[in-house]
C-alpha cells in the first residue's frame, strides 16, 4: 500500500459495515502503524505528571480520559468514563448505586439504565465505560460494595450482562475488577488466594457471563491473585479469560497502581496501562531493546485494541445525543423509577390495628423528619464512581414536595431529645440514619498514597514542575477517606435517636441509608417499620416519598442476606496482606451452618400479599432451562412480586441452596399470572480437573419469594 493509498480508521469501519472481515481490516490497519504508534496504543495519551496535575486541580474524570488516539490514521482511541452510578464525566444523572439496582431484581430496568448512562457519556465525548462492576462482596464490610449488585454470582452476572447490553447502544462496556477484588483498604497490597474450584464456581462465573454477552473490555484489579498481581497475571488473562472463555476484547489495568512492571504485564496479556503515560512510557522501549519484552506481544495488544474499536464503531448505535440529554427530565424520571423499585421494606408492623405503611397523605397533618442524613445529598462515596449531578433530592425535600399541606418538622442534628420532642407532636416520624462517604467507599486515606513501593511506580518529577500533595484527596477525588466499614451497625447516637423517636411516637419509620448489610438486632424489634433506602441517586428523595405514601408498591428485594450477628460472617481483616477465599459466605454460609438470617437473600415485603402456587417441571436446553410459575396477588391492592428460582441440592462441600433465576411480575389485586421464568443450571455445577460437572444427579427446583421460603412451590430437577 503506497502513501497515497493509506487506509484510515474510518475507511476500515466503512468496509466492515459493507461486509468486509473484521480481522482482515484490523490487520490492514495494524500494518500501517509505525513502531512508535503501536507503543502509543498501549497506555494513556497524557504524560503522568500533567495528567495527575489536571486531575488534582479539575477533579477526577470530569472529561473523557483518552488512550491510544492516533490522528494520522483517524484512530479515535479509548475515551474513558468511569461509573457505575452513572456517567462520571461532566455533570450527569446519578442513579441509585449498583447495589440498590440489584435490589430491583429487574434486568430490563438495568438495561434501560445502561442505555441512558451510555447516552450521557457519549454526549460528553466518551466512548469507553469502565463501570460494569461485578465483584462479589464476600463480606458486607467491603467499602465498595455499593458499586456491585449483590452477593450471588448468578445475580451479578445477569445484571452485568444487562448493563453491557444497555451501554452497547452508545459506547463500549468494560467489566471490572478482574478478579477477587472485595477488600478496599488493603487493595494495593493484598494477595487473595483461592483454589480452582472456588475461582470457577464462585468468583469468576459473572465475568464469564459478561464475556458471553460481548463485553468490550475487562479491567484488572489492584490485588494479587494466587501470588501474582492481577494486572500481570497470565493465568487470569491469557489462560482463563481468553483461552477458556474466548474473550476477544481489550484488557486494561486499574488506574496508576494496576501493574508493577510494564513488560511483564504486556507478556501476561494486559493490553492497555491506564490512565496516563506511566510505567510503559518510561521503560517499555528499553525493555524491547534489551529483549525483556517482545514486539510480538506489542502487536498482539495493538491488534486487540484496534479490533475492539473497529467492532464498536462499525456496529449500529443510537443517534448522536446532544448535551441537552444529560440530566434531562426523561433521565431523571428513570432514576426515580429505579430508586422506587430498589427500596426494600423489611418490617411493617401494625400500630392501632393498621400497618404503619403505606402512609395516607390526605390523613397526615404533621410529619417529623429526623436524622443527620434526612437532608443530606448522599448518593454514595466520593471515589471514582462519584457522579456530580446538578441536583440531588434529599428525603426531606422529597417528603416536603409530596406533602404540601402537612406541617413538616425536621431535626437534623444528633439530638435524641429534640427528635423525641418533634416526634411527639407529629402524626408520624420518619428517621433517616445510616452511612456516608466517610463511613464506606473507595479508600482515599493518605497512607494509601504514601507507600514507597507504590510511589516508585511514578515517573521522575520533571525539572521545575510543581510537586503535588497526593495524600487525602487522591487523584482529584473527594475528601472523605471511605474504605472498608469498621462496623456493620449504626452509630450509637443513631440508635439513641431511633429509640427516643419511637418512644415518643409509636408510628415511627426508620430508613437506613447503606450499601451493604446493616445488623439491626439491638433495636429493630422496637420499631414498627424498617426500610432500606440505599444511596438512592439524584431522585432518591422523591422516590422515597412515592413508596412511603403508597404511590408505588414496596417492591425491592434484598440482593444479599443480613445476619443476626457478625459472628455468622466469614473472617475479614481489612488490613490483611494475604487472605484465603473459599466458597462460604452470605446466605450459603448461613445455610451450611444452620443459622437463620435476620433477613435472607431475596427478602422484601410488599403492601399486598402473593401466593406462589405451582411450578411446572423445567424444560432443559443445555445449561439453561425454562419453567412456568403460577402467582396470585391475594391482597387488596396492586403490587410487584419477584419470583426467585433456587436449586436445592445435597452434595458434599457444596452450597445447599443456590440462585438459578428470577422474574419480576406486576399483578393487580386478585390477579393470577403464569410467569415464564428462565434459569441456569451452571450454579449447580462443580469444578473438577476435567471441567464442570453436575454437583449431584438430582436437585429440587424451588419457586420462592426469598431464599429458604417455607411456602415455595417445588418440582424435581434432574441434572444428569
Amino acid at each position: 500500500m503506497t502513501s497515497e493509498q493509506v487506509r484510515t480508521f474510518a475507511d476500515s469501519v466503512a468496509r466492515i459495515r459493507e461486509g468486509e472481515d473484521l480481522a482482515a481490516e484490523t490487520e490492514a490497519l495494524l500494518a500501517q502503524l509505525t513502531p512508535e504508534e503501536k507503543l502509543w496504543l498501549l497506555d494513556g495519551d497524557v504524560d503522568f505528571w500533567p495528567g495527575m496535575g489536571s486531575m488534582m486541580q479539575d477533579g477526577y474524570n470530569r472529561r473523557p480520559i483518552e488512550m491510544g488516539r492516533i490522528d494520522r490514521l483517524g484512530i479515535p482511541g479509548l475515551r474513558f468514563s468511569d461509573g457505575p452510578r452513572g456517567a462520571v464525566v461532566g455533570a450527569s444523572t446519578a442513579f441509585p448505586v449498583a447495589m440498590a439496582r440489584g435490589a430491583t431484581w429487574d434486568v430490563d430496568l438495568e438495561e434501560r439504565i445502561g442505555v441512558v448512562i451510555g447516552r450521557e457519556l457519549r454526549a460528553h465525548g466518551a466512548n469507553f465505560f469502565g463501570g460494569v462492576c461485578i465483584n462479589l462482596p464476600r463480606h458486607p464490610a467491603w467499602g465498595r460494595a455499593q458499586e456491585t449488585y449483590g452477593e450471588d454470582p448468578y445475580l451479578l452476572g445477569e445484571f452485568g450482562a444487562a448493563l453491557v447490553r444497555g451501554i452497547h447502544r452508545n459506547a463500549m462496556a468494560v467489566a471490572k475488577h478482574y478478579a477477587l477484588n472485595s477488600m478496599e483498604n488493603a487493595r494495593f497490597k493484598v494477595d487473595v488466594r483461592a483454589d480452582d474450584a472456588t475461582l470457577h464456581e464462585v468468583f469468576l462465573p459473572h465475568f464469564r457471563r459478561v464475556v458471553e454477552e460481548g463485553v468490550d473490555g475487562i479491567m484488572t484489579s489492584y490485588n494479587a491473585v494466587n501470588g501474582e498481581w492481577a494486572g500481570q497475571n497470565e493465568q487470569l488473562m491469557e489462560g482463563i479469560l481468553r483461552s477458556r472463555w474466548g474473550f476477544e476484547g481489550v484488557t486494561v489495568s486499574d488506574f496508576i497502581f494496576g501493574l508493577r512492571d510494564g513488560a511483564t504485564s504486556l507478556a501476561a496479556g494486559l493490553d492497555v496501562e491506564e490512565p496516563f503515560r506511566q510505567q510503559r512510557a518510561q521503560h517499555l522501549s528499553e525493555d524491547l531493546e534489551a529483549g525483556r519484552a517482545s514486539w510480538d506481544h506489542v502487536d498482539r495488544a495493538a491488534r486487540r485494541i484496534l479490533r475492539t474499536q473497529l467492532a464498536f464503531h462499525a456496529r449500529e448505535l443510537e443517534a448522536e445525543p446532544g448535551l441537552d440529554t444529560v440530566f434531562s427530565d426523561e433521565h431523571r424520571a428513570l432514576a426515580r423509577e429505579a430508586s422506587r423499585a430498589s427500596i426494600v421494606l423489611l418490617q411493617n408492623e401494625r400500630v392501632d390495628g393498621t400497618p404503619v405503611l403505606p402512609l395516607e397523605a390526605d390523613a397526615l397533618e404533621s410529619v417529623a423528619v429526623i436524622g443527620r442524613l434526612a437532608d443530606l445529598p448522599n448518593t454514595g462515596d466520593e471515589g471514582s464512581s462519584n457522579v456530580r449531578s446538578p441536583h440531588v433530592v434529599t428525603a426531606l425535600e422529597g417528603l416536603t414536595a409530596a406533602l404540601p399541606h402537612a406541617r413538616i418538622t425536621s431535626v437534623l442534628e444528633d439530638d435524641p431529645d429534640a427528635a423525641a420532642e418533634a416526634a411527639a407532636s407529629a402524626d408520624v416520624a420518619i428517621v433517616v440514619v445510616g452511612y456516608t462517604a466517610a463511613d464506606e467507599g473507595e479508600y482515599l486515606g493518605a497512607e494509601s498514597m504514601a507507600d514507597p513501593a507504590l510511589l516508585s511506580l511514578f515517573p521522575p518529577l520533571p525539572d521545575g514542575a510543581p510537586a503535588f500533595d497526593l495524600s487525602g484527596a487522591a487523584g482529584g477525588m473527594g475528601t472523605a477517606a471511605g474504605g472498608d466499614r469498621e462496623s456493620l451497625r449504626l452509630r450509637p447516637i443513631d440508635v439513641e435517636v431511633v429509640r427516643a423517636t419511637v418512644a415518643a411516637n409509636p408510628r415511627t419509620i426508620v430508613v437506613v441509608v447503606t450499601a451493604g448489610a446493616v445488623i439491626t438486632e439491638e433495636w429493630r424489634h422496637e420499631v414498627p417499620a424498617l426500610v432500606v433506602g440505599w444511596y438512592s441517586g439524584a431522585e432518591g428523595g422523591h422516590a422515597l416519598a412515592d413508596v412511603l405514601l403508597g404511590e408505588s408498591d414496596a417492591s425491592g428485594r434484598l440482593p444479599y442476606s443480613i445476619p443476626t450477628t457478625e459472628q455468622h460472617l466469614p473472617f475479614f481483616d481489612r488490613d490483611a496482606a494475604s487472605i484465603v477465599y473459599d466458597r462460604w459466605f452470605g446466605q450459603r454460609l448461613l445455610d451450611r451452618d444452620g443459622r437463620a438470617a435476620a433477613f435472607p437473600l431475596g427478602f422484601g415485603l410488599s403492601y399486598t400479599s402473593f401466593a406462589i402456587e405451582e411450578i411446572t417441571p423445567p424444560q432443559i436446553a443445555g445449561e439453561s432451562f425454562e419453567t412456568t410459575v403460577r402467582v396470585t396477588n391475594i391482597g387488596s391492592r396492586s403490587g410487584r412480586q419477584v419470583v426467585q428460582l433456587y436449586g436445592v441440592v445435597d452434595a458434599e462441600d457444596f452450597p445447599r441452596r443456590v440462585l438459578l433465576g428470577f422474574a419480576p411480575v406486576e399483578l393487580a389485586a386478585g390477579e393470577t399470572v403464569e410467569v415464564v421464568a428462565e434459569g441456569s443450571l451452571r450454579p449447580l455445577q462443580r469444578w473438577t480437573d476435567e471441567g464442570f460437572v453436575p454437583a449431584a444427579a438430582t436437585a429440587v427446583l424451588e419457586a420462592a419469594s426469598h431464599a429458604g421460603d417455607p411456602d415455595a412451590a417445588v418440582t424435581p430437577l434432574r441434572l444428569r
